[in-house]
């Protein structure tokens, strides 16, 4: 797997042409740019930007997103020019999230995920209460409230089913930990998402097994690649499963 060849893929397929449900896409001749539908926050997840052109680029997007009274965050990846980039988005007032690694794996036949067998207790889930069960658990293991992504999930499910796949384990009737993942379009790429677990859950292969269920999925419908945003939690997992760190990434959050 050569890194140049992957992020060249990666660039076209799950950046320039990414689509979202609830959210227009506009390309411009230096971003692409998701508006929300939903009332929540938009996003710019590609831009092509040079030294000169920089400064004047991001002040018209705050601009245009300040229009629609909807603020918005820049993915920003480790590799996108000019160099200083971030830099000029925390200067023009933007809040810098969490450092995120880009992760991949190559999903080969002697993929050992592949061959693993995931845990009996793991079920696809479908229905719209067990994705209020994601929200709960969601919820309790973060401190904070998931309602508009549940809003989310179950929407996609019930309109374009195909794009989205969900997994759960269940320990006496209580959801303990849930994923998904989703499909792209024309995409050699399944991203997988979600990936909570309760905390006395942990460190008992869960997270593994779903890792597991998904990369065989993702065999199974075509797609040569897996790709994850991982947290400072997760990467160490997702190395010991044979994903590979291509570059780092940050969400920047427009002002206020």
């Amino acid at each position: 797997m050569k890194r140049e060849e992957v992020l060249q893929l990666y660039n076209q397929e799950l950046r320039v042409n990414s689509q979202s449900s609830g959210y227009r896409r506009e390309l411009t001749d230096h971003v692409v740019r998701h508006v929300s539908l939903m009332g929540d926050e938009g996003y710019i997840l590609y831009s092509d930007l040079t030294a000169e052109n920089a400064a004047e680029v991001i002040e018209g997007e705050v601009r245009y997103f300040e229009k629609l009274n909807q603020r918005f965050e820049w993915k920003v990846h480790s590799y996108d020019r000019p160099d200083n980039l971030m830099d000029l988005l925390i200067q023009k007032g933007f809040e810098r999230g969490e450092e995120e690694a880009l992760m991949v794996l190559e999903l080969t036949e002697d993929e050992p995920l592949i061959q693993k067998k995931p845990s009996n207790n793991l079920i696809e889930i479908t229905t719209e209460q067990e994705i209020v069960d994601i929200v709960s658990l969601l919820n309790d293991t973060w401190g904070n409230s998931h309602a508009e992504l549940g809003k989310r999930l179950w929407s996609d499910k019930r309109n374009n089913p195909e794009s989205l796949q969900l997994y759960g384990i269940y320990e006496e009737e209580k959801l303990v930990s849930a994923s998904w993942m989703y499909f792209e379009k024309n995409s050699s790429f399944a991203t997988l998402w979600g990936g909570a677990t309760r905390p006395e859950y942990r460190k008992k292969g869960l997270y593994t097994s779903m890792l597991a269920k998904r990369a065989q999925k993702a065999k199974e419908e075509g797609r040569r690649f897996l790709t994850v945003d991982a947290g400072e939690m997760s990467r160490p997992i997702l190395e010991n499963a044979g994903f590979e760190c291509m570059a780092y990434m940050y969400g920047c959050l427009s002002p206020k």
